[in-house]
């Protein structure tokens, strides 16, 4: 067999199986009611969470900077891709997460990847909970360390196995703070109770948490009211941007400016980009009420589907899974969504475990009552049709 027909061949599987993939086109900015591919949807799918990534304010501070910086940094941070808009959201983000330093990254992807290869070494163990996001687990694979995978938020069963491993060089624990595709609120308390008691550095990716948890939206490290070691966080979900931010110690960031490869080697994120952000931190601390609506809004639509009948997953968060099991049959309740006007796309395997396919429903801020009463009438005529609730 030829490449390509070895790659038509597996493909062909991929299709088989319920899981073949194809791009929508967004035809409009992010906000509840979207174009997508030509076609009107109410979107219950985006991280847009705090409805930033199209607020005046920050696209006015993102024009400013295109202005004076232009387009693109044309280089990496450490040659010619380093501007004064890097160095203040820096600054910004150090004081927003309470840490003594931070360092950007131009994803969250790559934030998590530049960690999790030159921290750990070799003789050393990383901890990481079983749904960790993607980045992490391909940052523990590309780490010198060993990986040992413990329980979805199992505190026992993560004591287990860091008191079976006492003659590591150095542990490290590495969680979302927020599950991307659960909804589950890491217990950082405990973990870092943990951390302490068995001597071993916490690593924490925010991403879906920093704006949304907390008195002052800092995420699970002020919700919770610990600080571990590394705070990870991504700027493309309440933030409304894009990029990744590592928070800790002076010392610490010093560390990933010199050894992290996804730090050193890429091309650094446009001023304007930092401009935008900048504004966002400032917008998210004065925020208190609209993260309050958010939340009540996700409880809300997560307690009816509850009460329908649904099996739905997760904590208090704007991420609310809702488990449909077989993949081709997600498939069909998103397209039964689709032609109702409400775009919230499956989510199959590998990005979900077999049998736990869903559509993973995501509230904003700017989502209305009128919009969320819609979604769950949708759901609830939706279900009946397919006899998945009475």
């Amino acid at each position: 067999m030829n490449f390509y027909g070895w790659l038509n061949d597996r493909l062909a599987k991929t299709k088989e199986s319920g899981l073949y993939r194809t791009l929508r086109t967004m035809n409009t900015a992010p906000s509840p009611e979207m174009y997508v591919d030509g076609q009107k949807y109410i979107v219950f799918s985006s991280n847009n969470y705090l409805g930033l990534a199209n607020d005046s304010r920050l696209i006015l501070a993102a024009e400013k900077a295109l202005h004076e910086f232009g387009v693109g940094s044309s280089g990496s941070r450490l040659t010619t891709g380093n501007t004064q808009w890097h160095q203040k959201l820096e600054k910004r983000f150090a004081d927003f997460k309470q840490t003594e330093s931070a360092l950007l990254f131009s994803s969250g992807y790559l934030a998590n990847i530049g960690v999790l290869t030159s921290l750990p070494e070799k003789g050393d163990v990383i901890f990481s909970d079983q749904l960790n996001h993607a980045s992490i687990i391909d940052g523990c694979r590309l780490s010198q360390a060993d990986t040992v995978i413990y329980n979805h938020v199992d505190m026992e069963d993560l004591e287990k196995k860091l008191k079976e491993t006492n003659s590591s060089r150095r542990r490290f624990i590495v969680t979302d703070g927020v599950f991307s595709m659960d909804g589950t609120i890491a217990p950082l308390d405990k973990i870092m109770s943990l951390a302490q008691r068995y001597h071993a550095f916490v690593i924490v990716d925010d991403a879906h948490a920093t704006g949304v948890l907390g008195e002052n939206g800092r995420g699970t490290s002020e919700f919770f009211h610990v600080f571990p070691d590394v705070v990870i966080s991504a700027l493309s979900k309440a933030v409304g941007t894009e990029g990744g931010v590592v928070s800790g110690s002076k010392v610490f960031i010093d560390f990933l400016r010199n050894h992290a490869r996804t730090f050193i080697f890429q091309t650094a994120l446009s001023p304007s980009i930092c401009a935008a952000s900048y504004t966002a931190l400032e917008i998210i601390e004065h925020s208190k009420e609209k993260r309050q609506q958010l939340l009540i809004k996700a409880k809300r639509i997560k307690t009816s589907l509850q009460e329908m009948g649904y099996t739905v997953k997760g904590d208090h968060t704007p991420i609310i899974p809702v488990l449909i099991g077989d993949a081709h049959k997600a498939v069909l309740f998103a397209k039964r969504l689709q032609e109702k006007g409400i775009y919230a796309p499956a989510i199959r395997p590998p990005t979900v475990p077999i049998g736990e396919s869903r559509i993973r429903l995501t509230v904003t801020a700017d989502h209305s009552l009128k919009e969320i009463d819609y979604l769950l009438h949708a759901f609830k005529l939706i279900g009946k049709e397919l006899n998945m609730i009475k």
